[in-house]
């Protein structure tokens, strides 16, 4: 049993890291040059491609083959986290990483307010508390009420709108279709990103678009942003259960931060460091209760 949690801890962190180097190496790109629209298209059609050889020719227990139903709001679905992407990466150019990756952890406590909504059902008080700590760490962790830092309200708008977009994804990930095999589920949600991010940028590929991105920073986002993290996710979570696995995918949050400040020379106070740490805890706090492997809420 502990190998089996220890297992799936392993699988999630390193997932959740993945996703947390995702802004640096974006940032990374724009300063050789490449547009957004580069990035995330080559993310999500090398992305796609990768997931479908996986699904076609991977060793698949689970046979079951989603219908035409399932799979239209599989895309639909989809269509939120190719928006996340766009709105995420869009963030990154006005904003560090840092506070990027702070407002993206915005879905926490936005997540709450949607599931508040949707089942009419009043959150317990540790998530209310938790909601609380976690604007209180959002604070800290931007310095928003720093007057001596010059905000950039057009990140900070772009950050929160993938906050929202994010929040969508999250909520069908958790409750769409949950009963279909979760490679099938991935690739469907991915190839809905790949049909609006097409959609948004279809101008771009018929002007200045640089397909040596393929070869370039497009592998390792879509190798870090698109392929890793459902296979280490969907093999982690089993092991270690929804509570416990949702508190290790928080190491995003330090790893988005120090991949910054190593490879981009991102400055991080300690103020900031602090609301980061409240925002983790929040995390624990709104996780706790549900710790054993294969919970269902």
């Amino acid at each position: 049993m502990r190998n089996r949690i220890l297992t799936g801890s392993i699988l999630i962190a390193m997932g959740a890291s993945s996703y947390g180097m995702l802004g640096t190496f974006v940032k990374l790109a724009y300063l050789d040059g490449f547009s957004t629209a580069e990035v995330t298209v080559s993310q999500f059609i090398l992305g796609f491609f990768a997931l479908l050889m996986i699904s076609l020719f991977g060793n698949q227990k689970e046979a079951k083959a989603p219908d035409v139903k399932s799979t239209i709001k599989l895309i639909t679905a989809g269509s939120s986290l190719g928006l996340t992407s766009i709105f995420y990466y869009m963030a990154v150019q006005y904003i560090s990483v840092g506070i990027a990756i702070v407002l993206l952890m915005q879905t926490v406590w936005m997540g709450v307010v949607l599931e508040m909504f949707l089942h009419k059902k009043v959150p317990g008080k540790a998530k209310i508390g938790a909601v609380f700590i976690i604007l209180a760490g959002t604070v800290l962790a931007t310095r928003v009420l720093n007057d001596s830092v010059n905000i950039n309200w057009t990140g900070f708008g772009w950050g929160l709108l993938a906050a929202c977009t994010y929040t969508a994804t999250m909520y069908t990930a958790n409750n769409l279709e949950i009963q279909l095999p979760p490679l099938k589920r991935s690739l469907f949600m991915i190839l809905g990103g790949l049909i609006i991010v097409l959609f948004i940028f279809h101008s771009s590929l018929n002007q200045h678009f640089s397909v040596g991105i393929f070869t370039n920073w497009g592998l390792l986002v879509s190798l870090f942003g698109t392929v890793l993290p459902p296979l280490l996710f969907t093999r982690g979570m089993p092991l270690t259960g929804i509570g416990l696995g949702a508190i290790i995918s928080s190491i995003e949050i330090p790893v988005a931060i120090l991949t910054a400040n190593i490879l981009l020379d991102e400055p991080v106070s300690l103020f900031q460091w602090i609301g980061i740490v409240l925002i983790l805890f929040a995390m624990v706090l709104m996780n706790i209760g549900v710790m054993t492997p294969n919970h269902k809420n």
